[in-house]
């Protein structure tokens, strides 16, 4: 069936214009100021419609399978579509493990099954994400987006040398959780004035940044292609930098939450629980300038539901991880767009067209492209409220905050994956 997506805003060249947009068999057909004349298409019009490229989120937790009481890859990727994003990369830290194929295909079946978008998953780096034994990286490589083993950094210097020199000859990124263990004395939140203030034990910024300067250590002996998850801290952010400037094939992503909390924000429940922690206003605004420059690439969400009992234990006892697709872009619309702080053209970059160039996936908004597209109602304004979520993940510290931009459509392969109740 035809689509036309009349008379929408798009932004582009630091201006918003009205186009229409036609779409057929998947794909965008046309983009023109004037509505084309079509007889067998449906017509698809908002009063405040503005129409974006699908967003592309590279670091999601679906939870299936092992962990489906969390999440499924159909509530997942339908909270995704709500969210406005239209393609996801889900982690690995399953049951089982994709840590070889036979272990990622229960996986594989369970996307080809029920996602309603674009659903890229990675395989781990290490047998059961274990940091003892390298996965079998040559039999997944065609089927996953990359390696990681997100959740845990691989301790040892050389298992991550010989993952990267790996990875370099299969032509795949290694997409690394830095963390380095020996330095996190049971720390759960950041090292900072609310941890000592609270009697918290605190999480230390280089237990990041450690593990940072040494994989980058092994970037320039292997050349291997590096990306750094959940960037948290102001030395990362130098580190990517100077990495940058030297020539390094290195990117990094941070998450709404690190750009909008600093850690004198925190409350005693564990919405506001997630690893790495929120950390300083120092570190916030270091983030910020990442974004700015160029040296942070590109907004993720880790997003990482738990059930409610797991998150209903405060900051110390709660589960690590937070929910994050159904708010990512109006809390950055909010709290960067409206702010001053980016244009909308900078965060599109940031939600799209940098994840996409990495990791070779998502869509344009453009003639012939797969029509991978979301539309917002920028006017409206709602406040966050958990129960709305279709994610079965409820917890999140913008619960009750006041966000622009209401997500009306989004469509996947030119498939409606969701549809504001209401709308034409």
């Amino acid at each position: 069936m035809k689509l036309l997506l009349n008379q929408m805003t798009v932004f582009r060249n630091g201006a918003a214009d009205q186009v229409s947009v036609l779409v057929d068999n998947g794909r965008i057909i046309s983009i023109s100021k004037e509505a084309p004349v079509v007889s067998d298409a449906r017509v698809i019009e908002f009063d405040h419609g503005c129409l974006f490229p699908g967003f592309v989120d590279v670091h999601v937790h679906l939870r299936e399978p092992g962990f489906s009481y969390k999440e499924t890859i159909e509530t997942g990727t339908k909270a995704a579509a709500h969210g406005g994003f239209t393609a996801v990369c889900p982690m690995p830290n399953l049951k089982p493990v994709p840590d070889s194929l036979e272990h990622l295909q229960p996986e594989l079946d369970a996307i080809a099954k029920d996602s309603v978008i674009h659903c890229h998953p990675y395989g781990a780096i290490t047998v059961g994400e274990k940091g003892q034994e390298l996965s079998d990286l040559e039999g997944m490589a065609p089927y996953v987006v990359a390696f990681s083993d997100d959740g845990k950094g691989v301790q040892s210097d050389d298992m991550m040398r010989e993952a990267m020199g790996r990875a370099k000859a299969l032509g795949k990124i290694i997409v690394a959780h830095c963390e380095d263990e020996s330095l996190l004395n049971g720390g759960y939140i950041h090292d900072g004035d609310y941890a000592r203030a609270h009697g918290h034990k605190g999480n230390v910024s280089a237990s990041e940044w450690k593990q940072v300067e040494r994989d980058l250590e092994l970037v320039r002996q292997t050349g291997c292609a590096y990306h750094i998850c959940h960037v948290s801290t102001k030395e990362t952010v130098e580190l990517v930098r100077q990495a940058k400037a030297e020539g390094l094939d290195v990117t990094c992503e941070t998450t709404p939450h690190y750009l909008v909390f600093n850690d004198s924000m925190l409350q005693e429940d564990g919405r506001f629980k997630m690893n790495p922690p929120i950390r300083s206003e120092e570190d916030r605004q270091a983030l910020i300038a990442g974004l700015l420059d160029g040296t942070v690439d590109m907004i993720a969400t880790d997003h990482a539901p738990h059930s409610a009992e797991e998150k209903s234990k405060g900051l110390e006892k709660s589960y690590f991880g937070i929910v994050g697709l159904e708010t990512a872009f109006p809390v950055l619309y909010t709290e960067l767009v409206k702010t001053g702080v980016l244009t909308m053209e900078q965060l599109i970059d940031r939600m799209v067209t940098k994840p996409a160039q990495r990791f070779g996936i998502g869509s344009a908004l453009e003639e012939g492209a797969v029509a991978d597209l979301t539309v917002f109602d920028l006017d409206a304004s709602y406040t966050v409220d958990p129960a709305d979520f279709l994610s079965m993940g409820k917890s999140t510290p913008f619960a009750g905050r006041t966000v622009f931009g209401k997500c009306l459509l989004t469509l996947s392969g030119g498939e409606i994956a969701w549809q504001e109740e209401g709308g034409n």
